[in-house]
C-alpha cells in the first residue's frame, strides 16, 4: 500500500515537472519569435502530453483516494473485531475464574463432608457378640429368683456399648437395633431352660426348651427401637437351668441397624 502511494506521488511530481519544463521551453520560444518578428506556436506533442498527463493524475488520485477510504473502512472493521475479541476473552477469563472458585469451594466442601461422614460412621459403628463362659463349663441355675446373665466371653464389642461385667447393653444412639439370643441346656424331667430379652425391665421375647432326654436348645431374635440410654439384657428365669462349655452354645448379640434423628 505504501509503495503504491509513493509510486503515484512520484508519477504526479514527474508529470508536473515535465509540464513546467515544457511551459518554460514554450515561453523561451515565444520570446525568440517575438524578437524575430515571427509568431511561433507551442509544440503539438507538448500540448498532447499536457492533456494526457492531467487526466492520468486525477484518475490515479481518485483511485488512491478510494483505496485509502477502503483501507480505513477495513481498519475500522478490524479494530471493531479486535475489541469484540478482547471483550470476549475478558468475559471468558472472568467465567473461568468464577468456575475455578466454585470448583475450589466444592472441593473443600466435599472434603469436609467426607470427614464428617467418616466421623459419623465411626460414631455409628455399634455391634457386639458374647458367650457365657470364657474357659470353664457347667450349669447355671436353677435359682430361686430371676438373674441377669453376664456373657463374659466377648467376641466383638465395637463401640463398647456392651458391658461384660454387668451383662447390660446401653444404647449410645437413638436407632433401630437387632438383638439375638441362643439357649442351650441339659435335659431334665423337672427343670426346663428359659431365658428372655429384657428392655428397660420389660420382657420382650423368650426362648424356652424342655425335654427329658439328651440336651435342649432354642433361640430368639428381635428388632427394637432404642432411645439413647435404653438398656437391653438377658434374664434367666427362676427355677430354670442352662449349661455351656467351650463350644459357646449360649450367646447374646446385638448391633445397630440404622440410626434415627433425635
Amino acid at each position: 500500500m505504501k509503495s503504491l502511494i509513493c509510486t503515484l506521488l512520484l508519477l504526479g511530481f514527474s508529470s508536473v515537472f515535465s509540464i513546467q519544463q515544457q511551459e518554460d521551453e514554450n515561453e523561451v520560444s515565444q520570446q525568440l519569435s517575438s524578437e524575430d518578428g515571427r509568431p511561433k506556436l507551442a509544440s503539438t506533442d507538448s500540448q498532447q502530453n499536457c492533456h494526457l498527463c492531467f487526466p492520468d493524475i486525477h484518475a490515479a488520485l481518485r483511485e488512491l483516494t478510494a483505496m485509502i477510504t477502503e483501507q480505513k473502512a477495513n481498519d475500522r472493521a478490524f479494530e471493531t473485531r479486535l475489541r469484540e475479541a478482547e471483550q470476549a476473552a475478558e468475559q471468558q477469563m472472568f467465567l473461568l475464574e468464577e468456575l475455578n472458585k466454585k470448583n475450589d469451594a466444592l472441593s473443600n466442601l466435599t472434603q469436609s463432608q467426607v470427614e464428617e461422614l467418616r466421623k459419623d460412621n465411626r460414631d455409628k459403628e455399634i455391634a457386639f457378640s458374647a458367650a457365657l463362659m470364657q474357659s470353664s463349663s457347667g450349669n447355671i441355675g436353677p435359682f430361686t429368683t430371676d438373674i441377669t446373665l453376664t456373657y463374659r466371653n466377648v467376641f466383638t464389642n465395637i463401640g463398647n456399648a456392651y458391658n461384660p461385667i454387668t451383662g447390660i447393653f446401653t444404647a449410645p444412639l437413638k436407632g433401630v437395633y437387632m438383638f439375638h439370643i441362643s439357649l442351650y441346656g441339659p435335659a431334665s424331667q423337672s427343670t426346663p431352660s428359659t431365658i428372655g430379652i429384657i428392655k428397660n425391665g420389660q420382657l420382650v421375647v423368650m426362648a424356652h426348651a424342655h425335654q427329658a432326654q439328651n440336651v435342649v436348645n432354642s433361640s430368639k431374635g428381635v428388632v427394637l427401637l432404642m432411645e439413647v440410654g435404653d438398656v437391653v439384657y438377658v434374664r434367666l428365669f427362676s427355677n430354670r437351668r442352662i449349661s455351656d462349655n467351650q463350644n459357646n452354645h449360649n450367646t447374646f448379640s446385638g448391633y445397630l441397624l440404622f440410626p434415627l434423628r433425635e
